[in-house]
């Protein structure tokens, strides 16, 4: 085949979409074994969430973790999983995007190393997906034994399934792609010529071809999918909202100088993380927090909306620390690049934004610039020297465009606050 003829070939949708389950389908944090975990207790949800953890730092193997979680599920009734499952709701915008798939002649397949493969199947009955994978799980008088097996727990499964599914169909990496959020996935990127990462970590972020971190609608396009999703450049009210939040920690150290201490400041700002995690917790399980619901489900995404929303627990954290480790008035600086120029970051390069970052894929070169801009003339109202102020946005800017495992929330304020105290 030749180069043109490839060209023409990608101007088509692919001939199959593969989708990771966790993540892109369903809600991120609420991972199933997490759900069966409220059920055996406190306990039991703290070892499941430690375990998952360790994977996340790459401590432990995936299949480790899962054997490990899972064998802490034993004895449960399998008909009590599945009801916990079919609880779980799907991302906002799941369906409408299968049958856009649908429509455009796409076959679709669904792969998950952490659901047993009847519940696979049932997302994929309901979807009407082509083609669905999971673990194999022991069951014995209807009872987990708390063994589990199959292929896609091994580190190559997916990537083996992938390539079962076709050779079945005789297509190729040029007929293929894949959806998926975390470095679980990676062995599938060289089968699929379309490689889209959907929120994703911040290793698949960089192998990623396209990233999208908005509504699962916004994959179509890049497939060459009709789609009515917005354009990029669209701000949804929610992002106004929570950016609007976020540019609103320059109130703190105008706090801290004029009403209170800083000590004082954080531990004002401790407290209502505490109520926020409280509320969030209510949230999930139905129940609504007084004020604090109303906030969080005007900003929250669609995405976020059926999980634990984290993200306000980093940002408060982020500037929790920066008014604690740095004095006076290096600590305002910092947070203010942290407020100003990573809210001014993500409106700009929303609206204005035209060329992604080469190493991460999920920003856009002019939100960064606007950015440090505006980090550069909140760091000038604290910082007399404006080589220093220069260097602290320009530090503080870098952080946030560069895909890093930590929350930018946490390491725009703490690096640039520390290049500050250098300097």
């Amino acid at each position: 085949m030749t180069t043109e003829d490839l060209e023409k070939r990608r101007l088509k949708p692919p001939e199959l979409v593969v989708f990771d389950v966790e993540g892109v389908l369903l809600p991120k944090r609420r991972y199933l074994p997490f759900e069966a975990a409220r059920e055996l207790g406190f306990l039991t949800f703290v070892k499941i969430l430690l375990t998952g953890f360790l994977y996340e730092i790459g401590l432990t193997s995936l299949e480790s973790a899962l054997r490990r979680i899972f064998r802490m599920l034993e004895g449960l009734a399998f008909d009590d999983l599945f009801q916990l499952y079919q609880e779980v709701p799907l991302i906002y915008g799941v369906e409408e995007v299968f049958k856009r798939l649908r429509q455009a002649k796409c076959r679709t397949a669904l792969i998950s190393s952490g659901l047993p493969q009847p519940f696979v199947e049932a997302l994929a009955s309901k979807l009407n997906a082509d083609y669905a994978y999971g673990l194999d799980l022991e069951v014995n008088n209807n009872r987990l034994t708390g063994k589990i097996s199959g292929v896609v727990i091994k580190p190559e499964g997916k990537a083996i399934v992938l390539k079962e599914i076709l050779d079945a169909n005789g297509l190729t990496a040029e007929d293929c792609a894949v959806v998926a959020d975390d470095r679980n996935n990676l062995p599938m990127f060289p089968l699929c010529s379309w490689r889209i990462g959907y929120n994703p970590d911040f290793l698949l972020s960089i192998k990623s071809d396209v990233v999208i971190r908005g509504e699962l609608s916004e994959i179509l396009s890049p497939l060459n999918v009709e789609t009515t999703t917005t354009s990029y450049s669209s701000i949804s009210k929610d992002m106004a909202i929570r950016e609007s939040i976020h540019i609103g920690g320059v109130l703190v150290p105008l706090i801290s100088l004029y009403l209170l201490p800083p000590f004082t400041t954080a531990f004002l700002i401790f407290t209502i993380t505490l109520l926020y995690i409280t509320s969030e917790f209510a949230r999930i399980e139905g129940i609504k927090f007084p004020l604090i619901h109303i906030i969080t489900r005007r900003a929250a995404t669609k995405p976020e909306f059926h999980e634990f929303v984290t993200a306000p627990i980093f940002f408060a954290t982020g500037i929790m620390l920066a008014l604690l480790l740095f004095p006076e008035p290096i600590n305002y600086a910092s947070i203010v690049i942290f407020a100003l120029g990573d809210g001014a970051a993500t409106l700009f390069g929303r609206k204005l934004g035209r060329n992604v970052i080469p190493f991460n894929k999920g920003k856009r070169i002019e939100g960064t610039i606007f950015g440090f801009i505006f980090a550069l003339l909140g760091a000038l109202l604290f910082v007399n020297n404006p080589l220093k102020a220069l260097i602290g946005a320009a530090i503080g800017m870098f952080m946030e465009a560069l895909p890093t495992p930590i929350s930018d929330n946490l390491t725009i304020p703490l690096t640039s606050g520390l290049v500050l105290m250098i300097l």
